[in-house]
């Protein structure tokens, strides 16, 4: 009952007493009947209280009673929720994580290659061909001229395959074959006492061009640093440190090839850090022979020679880059300390020479011949690049001095030092839109990776490039006196159409033009230049 409806009633009984002594209208009413109504009237008011009291109780007990079931409900649900999640689970286990134990087999960039789970333990095939096929039409000078021609015909100029890889996420290694130099003849560019550098058996310069061993935990500077011992390709010049999978040309620049093979260069024996960031990069190495050396004592048909050793250093980087360009600077040392000895006769010679920037003929136009009482050489050089967009511009320049003090009781004696000097410059623009990217473990520019790979059902055509090179070599100095040199000055111009047909194949397409000048020796000044025009493909796979 509401408190309204008990305040009503005690009203009207109020006034239902009130109207029956109003009727009586008795004066006689006695204080005994008025005190009776205020004692009831106060016994309602209790009733009133004792209601409201109760009604407050049970609204009280409602509302928890119905927050306790809601609660329940929503225990009773999570606990029907949880039993199906745990018999979900037991119907189909969660997969669990690989154990580091485990294998994983990938193929990046088309290369084999299986690591532990955590990818700290590596080994990858990798492989390279460059089959070349061309022809010269050659013109001596004169009668003089040797060779009086050169051969056109084919060259397995590279058949690579081996091993690269990691253990323990810092250490790396790689050993890998070339099988290539079919044809290649003696091909040596730099020689030693008569027995080219790098020549084996059979001709060509096939064996173990990378054998080593590179540590590359240290992170000293804010940058990565490796040191490495073995056989390897020294990343010393701009276009040495530019894989052969990724330079413009078939060949390289003839004065870069006679650098390198002085005392740097493939096949090389090395040991040696260098350390790198995006915008720097420093190395130097202590180097020996190359892997095709002849140094037995017990040698004599072809005569054991000893070990020689120099060193070199460079110091390039990449000061300016953007999204679209990017410049390149470096310098280059190199020091033949000692030169190798013949075990037979106590010669020391060094022979600087090259093939005119094509490997189809192994014959050299230009050839400093065995320079006798070789006590060492030096080698200095400058070397710069940069992109922009697809244009890509390269360029260096090298000096040469070679020392003739050695003590070997041979002729010439006391002979002053010879002095050489060469260079190239070269550029190129992939018509497909694509950029030569930089390398800063390298320091030099990498290989086209063709937007839209050529596919007949893809619609894609690959990426086309066109270059130009101009190159020159002067193996010449002291001329009219018998102390001299007569190896010549060669002038090669060379134009090239590469087309990368996907990341992993390529043709390229060259004409070259040579202009060879040479006399006959150092104190004849007969003609025995010669000029040369030629053509030449190659069919290139790599991964």
């Amino acid at each position: 009952m509401s408190r309204t409806r008990i305040a009503a009633t005690a009203i009207g009984l109020a006034g239902a007493l009130a109207a029956s002594q109003a009727q009586a209208q008795s004066a006689s009413s006695s204080e005994q009947e008025i005190a009776l109504l205020k004692q009831q009237l106060k016994m309602l008011e209790q009733k009133l209280d004792k209601l409201q009291s109760q009604t407050a109780a049970n609204t009280a007990a409602t509302a928890k009673a119905k927050a306790e079931a809601k609660a329940e409900a929503k225990a009773e649900a999570r606990s029907e929720a949880k039993a199906a999640v745990a018999s979900a689970n037991a119907a189909v286990p969660v997969k669990a994580a690989a154990p580091a134990s485990g294998v994983v087999v990938t193929m990046p960039n088309n290369r084999p290659t299986i690591c532990t789970a955590d990818e700290q333990n590596c080994i990858a095939i990798t492989s390279r061909v460059h089959w070349d096929v061309g022809g010269y039409n050659y013109r001596p000078n004169t009668a003089f001229t040797s060779p009086q021609q050169l051969d056109s015909g084919e060259n397995l100029r590279r058949a690579r395959i081996g091993v690269v890889g990691k253990f323990f996420g810092d250490w790396n290694y790689a050993l890998i074959y070339d099988f290539g130099g079919s044809s290649d003849g003696f091909g040596g560019t730099a020689s030693a006492g008569g027995t080219p550098v790098g020549f084996l058996p059979g001709g060509g310069t096939s064996g173990v061009e990378n054998a080593y061993l590179s540590y590359t935990g240290l992170k000293p500077f804010g940058g990565k640093m490796a040191i490495e011992a073995g056989i390897m390709d020294l990343a010393w010049t701009l276009d040495e440190s530019t894989s052969s999978n990724d330079i413009l040309f078939m060949e390289r620049a003839s004065v870069g090839l006679i650098a390198q093979n002085i005392a740097a260069g493939d096949f090389r024996s090395a040991v040696g850090t260098r350390w790198w960031n995006d915008q720097l990069w420093v190395g130097a190495y202590v180097t020996g022979p190359t892997t095709g050396a002849i140094h037995s004592a017990s040698s004599i048909n072809p005569p054991g020679m000893t070990e020689q050793y120099g060193a070199t250093a460079r110091i390039a980087g990449n000061p300016i880059s953007g999204k679209d360009y990017s410049l390149h600077i470096g310098a280059d040392a190199e020091w033949l300390i000692q030169p190798p000895r013949n075990l037979v006769t106590q010669a020391q010679t060094l022979t600087l020479s090259d093939r005119p920037e094509l490997r189809i003929d192994p014959t050299s136009l230009i050839s400093t011949g065995a320079i006798a009482n070789v006590s060492g050489a030096q080698v200095y050089g400058v070397e710069a690049a940069g992109t922009y967009g697809p244009f890509i511009a390269q360029g260096e320049y090298y000096w040469f001095n070679v020392d003739r003090t050695a003590n070997t009781g041979l002729p010439p004696f006391g002979a002053p030092s010879l002095k050489f000097d060469g260079g190239y410059a070269q550029v190129g623009y992939v018509l497909t839109g694509e950029t030569h990217p930089y390398n800063p473990a390298a320091a030099a520019y990498g290989g086209i990776k063709p937007a839209n790979p050529f596919s007949l059902t893809g619609g894609g055509w690959g990426a086309w490039e066109i270059a130009g090179r101009v190159s020159t070599m002067n193996l010449n100095d002291q001329l009219a006196t018998a102390a001299g040199i007569a190896g010549g000055r060669q002038t090669i111009y060379t134009a090239a159409l590469n087309w990368y047909v996907n990341n992993n194949v390529r043709f390229m397409l060259d004409y070259l033009h040579g202009d060879i000048s040479k006399q006959q020796s150092s104190t004849s000044a007969v003609n025995a230049g010669s000029k040369f025009d030629a053509i030449a493909m190659r069919t290139q796979v790599a991964f």
